[in-house]
């Protein structure tokens, strides 16, 4: 065999092996870390939410605003290059005299042409139950969680009913292209806890930094005392959490900006939570799948129940 033969031979092998080297670790590794850790007490949660007398919320209702599509491999690392739908969505409790807002997607401008689908009546549904709710709460300041807030056309009107964290709001560069004017948060008072707060009847905080700094979950329990936990980001779908594998590391690391051992560490606590407290329905941040299980189970129901264009 020729010297110039060899040589290319052994360059291929070699750029192979390396090609292959990195497709693997940004692609399909996904291993659990062995420090990886997240404490989650849900009894803890319990208790301080018992601790609060108050009507509960009767019902929770759920708008799918908007979808992406995106490989599964970039919602679970190493499930292959089949697409798979992501729902945008806004969930609302309804209380006997008020409602709280949980995530407020975003609009069809800042989604622009990476949204597979965008549904108008969906939106502006949604901004009218922002307009109506007593308090709006995000699980992470990611633009599809965060942008519904910062698009609303009378958001000096609602901005105080937005609890947002000082992790929430902190860099901006997390929630763009979601963006406030410049100097429109100028005194506003956010709302810091440590590691679990009760901001209502039936609702509890549970700090989860990891996806963005400012991730939460979100605990309900409803009037029937049945119990759901919102948990954000730190699982798009609910096979995150039943695999224990996080996104693929291309996206957490070049476009995420993720505590990936933190979310690993999230994922263990929950399939945890799951195993021991099957009750519990744990709500993933973009799982369709899921979402019409539980529509389907009564546990949410599908639109929110808002007048259009009321005064």
């Amino acid at each position: 065999m020729p010297k110039w033969l060899r040589a290319t031979l052994a360059v291929f092998v070699v750029a192979a092996a390396v090609l292959g080297a990195a497709y693997y670790w940004f692609v399909v590794e996904s291993s659990m870390p062995e420090d990886a850790a997240f404490a989650l007490d849900i009894n803890e949660v319990r208790r301080m939410v018992a601790a609060v007398p108050g009507d509960r919320p009767t019902r929770i209702e759920v708008e799918n605003v908007a979808s992406f599509s995106a490989p599964a491999t970039v919602i679970v690392a190493g499930d292959g290059w089949s697409m798979r739908d992501m729902p945008v969505l806004s969930y609302r409790l309804v209380y006997p005299e008020s409602s709280i807002i949980i995530d407020t997607a975003l609009s069809q401008l800042l989604g622009g042409d990476n949204l597979a689908a965008f549904d108008e009546e969906a939106y502006e549904r949604m901004n009218q139950a922002m307009r109506e709710a007593e308090m709006i709460l995000i699980t992470h300041e990611h633009m599809d969680h965060i942008g519904g807030l910062a698009e609303h056309p009378e958001l000096p009107g609602i901005m105080p009913s937005a609890k947002l964290t000082t992790e929430q709001l902190g860099d901006p560069r997390y929630r763009e292209p979601a963006a406030f004017e410049p100097g429109f948060l100028d005194g506003y008072e956010t709302f810091d806890y440590d590691k679990y707060a009760v901001v209502a009847p039936g609702v509890a905080l549970i700090k989860a930094p990891g996806h963005s700094p400012g991730s939460q979950m979100i605990y309900v329990q409803l009037a029937d005392l049945s119990e759901v936990l919102f948990i954000g980001d730190v699982a798009w779908h609910y096979r995150n959490i039943q695999t224990l594998r996080e996104r693929a590391r291309f996206v957490t690391q070049f476009f995420l900006r993720e505590d990936r051992q933190a979310v690993f560490g999230q994922l263990a606590a929950l399939k945890a939570l799951s195993e021991a407290e099957p009750d519990i329905a744990i709500v993933p941040g973009h799982d369709g799948e899921i979402l019409g299980a539980l529509v389907e189970a009564g546990v949410l129901k599908e639109g929110f129940s808002v007048t259009l264009n009321a005064e």
